[in-house]
């Protein structure tokens, strides 16, 4: 089947869209998902791909990674995810469900402000070390 020059240079722009997503240089904010067996049973794979299609919404791929990990230890409050932006504390956020991760898109990376209703605390490193 023939491909039209019109569906070959969409399907570039997705590739490349795509390839853009997943390169990690000169990305300053990194979105981490928790994908670990209690994450994904609590819903992590809707979370990760709302974070997705809300950065690819905003116009965001340039400037933000999305990192998966395994379990962060807060698998009562799964879905979990850490957020890492230069100008902002780290934060992690528990229970973040597909309408949570649109809303840290849109408060936490462009507004600047943390979800104060989904932050969840986690022992300082001083406390782990004695």
């Amino acid at each position: 089947m023939a491909m039209t020059l019109e569906e070959l240079r969409k399907l570039r722009e997705n590739k490349k869209t795509d390839i853009q997503r997943r390169e990690a240089e000169g990305k300053d904010i990194q979105i981490i998902v928790g994908m670990g067996t209690c994450g994904i049973a609590a819903g992590a794979k809707g979370t990760l791909d709302a974070f997705i299609n809300a950065l690819d919404e905003n116009k965001l791929v340039d400037r933000v990674i999305v990192r998966q990990t395994g379990c962060m230890g807060l698998c009562h409050s799964e879905p979990t995810v850490e957020v890492i932006s230069p100008d902002m504390p780290s934060v992690i956020y528990g229970r973040v469900d597909t309408a949570a991760a649109k809303e840290i898109v849109q408060k936490h990376i462009l507004g600047h402000e943390l979800l104060d209703n989904h932050i969840l605390n986690r022992p300082a490193a001083d406390i782990l070390k004695s």
